[in-house]
This record gives structure tokens, C-alpha cells and sequence, in this order.
């Protein structure tokens, strides 16, 4: 079982050293490596299959890496500790579908000791428009408010370090822009994965570029503005990037 006790790394939200993780033969994450500080945004971008979702999972603490080493805040993920100060939200999130809307916001904020858990409900009902459907199970709901729930629900304790896997998932237009509001308003460190890039640009400081499992590039926003030109768009700068690795 590994120690809870601190170390060095404690000035940092994430630092992850030279981890790796496969699947039978397939290696989804080979040597990666990245310091995150407190308060910053960072996303992780990539193409399907590039080792996000596998990468936060790590992270997280709901997987073990192979090899390499993992602290949030000085702390091993799977660590008490760290796990009250992370809220993650998986790709595919799944809210506990024998309880209503309020009864899971209610659970996981009980789970999470959220101060004045109940004003911190009606808030994001309201701000998510989940009101009308504080009763109703998460299978009778659209995909887009499930989604709304399990953001709600990913957040509801005022994470420290907040980890999103797709955010913005099957959500409308003016549900995204709120979103983008709110996050803004947030003082958390966040780590976003995604592979559209206007939703880094919007979300983050910080590009990470993910491909076949190892970094490609890193460097901030304005950096990798700064590569565009000669004909060449932003877009066009990220894929030659993701398909310049060896």
C-alpha cells in the first residue's frame, strides 16, 4: 500500500516522472513526464487513442502506472489525502442510476464533507438548469443532462485540482458557455483532455500534446500560436505535431 505521507513534491498540483502503463501488449502511455502548479490550467491534447483518458485515470488514482512515479500535492493518488482535494470527471461518467438527481448530489456531497452541502445543490440545479429534474433518475434523462449531473457532481466540494475527461460532452451551446463561466470563476488547478483544440484554447494556459502514448510537445498557448503561418493554421501546426514522434 503506498505511504500518504508528503514529500518534496508538495509545492506542485501534479507531478508525474517517467510514468508508463500497458494493456497486454499495448502500451497506452510510454515515459511521460509533466509538473503541474497550483492554479495552473493545462490541457492534454491529443487524437482518439493517444493515452488522455488512460493518463487521468493514472492520476486520479483509479489506475496504477507500470512504472514511474505520481504525487498530487506531494501525495500518492490513491492516498486519502489527495482524493479529497481531486475532482475528476471520466469521459463516459455514470452517476449512481438507482438514485435521483438531488439523492446523488446529495451522496457525493456527504462523501465529499461539502461545507453548506445544501445551498451548494440549489446552486448548480440552477446554474445547470437541473431544477425541473432534481427527482427523476439519471436514465430518464437526455445524455446532455447526465452529463450536467455528473459535472455537478465532479465539482461539488470546490475541488482543489480539478481533472476533465471531455467536459463539454454532448452538452448545448449556451450549457458550454456556461461551463466556460464557471471554470473561469473556479481558483482550482485543472487538467483537461480533449482533442478540439478551440476548447484548450478557451480553458487553458498550457498545451500538453499527447501521441501513440508519449509527449509530443509542450508549451503554452501563445507558443503554439506562435508556430502558425507560411499557409499553415493552428490545426495544421497540432497534427503534424501528434504525427512527429518517434
Amino acid at each position: 500500500m503506498e505511504s500518504s505521507e508528503i514529500d518534496s513534491s508538495s509545492s506542485l498540483s501534479l507531478l508525474m516522472e517517467n510514468v508508463s502503463k500497458s494493456y497486454g501488449k499495448i502500451t497506452a502511455v510510454k515515459d511521460f513526464s509533466i509538473q503541474i502548479r497550483d492554479g495552473e490550467r493545462v490541457a492534454l491534447l491529443g487524437e482518439n487513442g493517444a493515452g488522455k483518458s488512460t493518463t487521468l485515470k493514472i492520476i486520479s488514482g483509479l489506475m496504477k502506472p507500470d512504472t514511474g512515479k505520481v504525487r498530487i500535492f506531494g501525495y500518492p493518488p490513491s492516498s486519502f489525502d489527495a482524493k479529497r482535494m481531486i475532482g475528476y470527471l471520466p469521459e463516459d461518467p455514470s452517476p449512481y442510476l438507482n438514485l435521483s438527481v438531488r439523492e446523488n448530489l446529495e451522496y457525493i456531497g456527504a462523501i465529499r464533507e461539502t461545507e453548506d452541502l445544501q445551498s451548494r445543490i440549489e446552486d448548480l440545479l440552477d446554474m445547470l438548469s437541473l431544477k425541473g429534474m432534481e427527482r427523476q433518475k439519471p436514465l430518464s434523462l437526455s445524455r446532455g443532462n447526465r452529463q450536467k449531473l455528473c459535472l455537478a457532481l465532479s465539482i461539488i466540494h470546490h475541488p482543489k485540482f480539478a481533472i476533465m475527461d471531455e467536459p463539454l460532452n454532448y452538452l448545448d451551446i449556451p450549457t458550454q458557455e456556461t461551463i466556460f463561466q464557471y471554470f473561469e470563476s473556479m481558483k482550482s488547478t485543472f487538467l483537461i483532455s480533449t482533442h478540439i483544440l478551440s476548447i484548450a484554447k478557451r480553458l487553458t494556459e498550457r498545451i500538453v500534446i499527447l501521441s501513440s502514448g508519449k509527449k509530443a510537445w509542450e508549451g503554452t498557448i501563445q507558443e503554439l500560436e506562435g508556430m502558425e503561418g507560411n499557409g499553415r493554421s493552428i490545426e495544421s501546426v497540432v497534427s503534424e505535431l501528434m504525427k512527429n514522434v518517434s
